[in-house]
């Protein structure tokens, strides 16, 4: 079974984020990552861009993830 920090770490080795927070049971997750890698994408281009992280551990070992992905100035303004 994932444990959230396990997916945290995949993530983390993939994508250099600036905040990266991951909460789960084993099965279904939620994350909020900030990257400034997803500047000018679109939401559907930043998960994918996660998911090319996770790569085949998406179909074995992770059943749901819900994200919220957003870039360092969103993250700010949604603090705000």
């Amino acid at each position: 079974m994932v444990t959230p920090e396990a997916l945290q770490g995949y993530i983390a080795q993939g994508l250099s984020c600036e905040h990266l927070q991951v909460d789960g049971d084993g099965h279904h997750f939620e994350a909020v990552i900030v990257c400034a890698e997803f500047e000018g994408k679109r939401p559907i281009a930043r998960h994918q861009m996660v998911y090319a992280v996770l790569g085949d551990r998406m179909k074995a070992e992770i059943h749901a993830l819900s994200m919220k992905t957003l870039t360092p100035i969103e993250w700010a303004a949604s603090k705000s």
